[in-house]
């Protein structure tokens, strides 16, 4: 393995931007690398990060293990290049919504969201420093886009953007958290409540916990509320009340 800096991003990079060229002499490619990435993103959708292998994906295109490292050098960068392919998934609906800047942050939240539940393994993934592929980066300028012309200056588009793709990622983990506890412990949502109150019931006396009694009255612990676009609307509506004062 290369001791080089940064040597593994440059090669996740590069394979980004320029893909894998095919040898000037010789066979041509009998895969590709779009096909090994889709391949991969299918394993990772359906069994998790920790099914994913070079032999795994191998078997899944009915290849030789080693014949895959010709296209990718190692799942660290597939890892890397099967988070740009989900970026580019709804990048032309993004880039054709239309309505005013509500409108367009809100379907793109949606979008958003939706990946998340159907790409749960992208909330694994560190973004502290995203890798700035061509479906990322085109991703971040439609979102820039939609809050150009507000009256904000650049730090302030910037931190919207932010704000609004930590508050729908931070609730879509919380979420998928709870869908895979079923799986994981055996435990229903009813089962695990069921539980709780049984204990509940003699540990703690009524009237101990005043207002998570009050909420246990009222559903709360139903999951019937729609705490997404809830905390959505509130969102915008502080981006609102900024947005008023740099218009005024």
């Amino acid at each position: 393995m290369s001791t080089e800096p940064g040597g593994e991003l440059r090669r996740s990079l590069d394979l980004m931007w320029q893909g894998v060229p095919e040898p000037a002499r010789g066979p041509r490619h009998s895969l590709s690398l779009e096909r090994i990435v889709r391949a991969a993103v299918a394993v990772a959708d359906a069994e998790g990060l920790a099914a994913l292998s070079m032999r795994r994906i191998a078997a899944e295109l009915d290849a030789g293990a080693m014949s895959l490292y010709r296209y990718v050098p190692g799942k660290t960068n597939l890892i890397d290049l099967m988070v740009d392919e989900v970026y580019g998934e709804d990048l032309d609906e993004l880039a054709a919504v239309e309505g005013d800047w509500r409108a367009r942050i809100t379907r793109s939240a949606q979008l958003q969201w939706a990946t998340y539940l159907r790409h749960p393994w992208m909330l694994q993934i560190p973004q502290g420093r995203p890798l700035l592929g061509p479906n990322s980066m085109r991703a971040t300028e439609i979102a820039l886009g939609q809050v150009d012309g507000l009256g904000l200056d650049e730090h302030e588009m910037t931190g919207v953007v932010i704000a609004v793709n930590s508050f729908v990622a931070g609730l879509a983990r919380s979420t998928v958290e709870n869908l895979q506890a079923a799986e994981q412990t055996g435990l229903s949502d009813e089962d695990w409540w069921s539980v709780h109150s049984e204990v509940f019931a003699t540990a703690l006396p009524p009237g101990t916990m005043p207002m998570l009694e009050r909420l246990g009255e009222a559903g709360v612990w139903s999951g019937d509320f729609d705490s997404f676009g809830f905390g959505l609307e509130r969102l915008l509506d502080g981006i609102a009340v900024l947005v008023a004062e740099r218009q005024a």
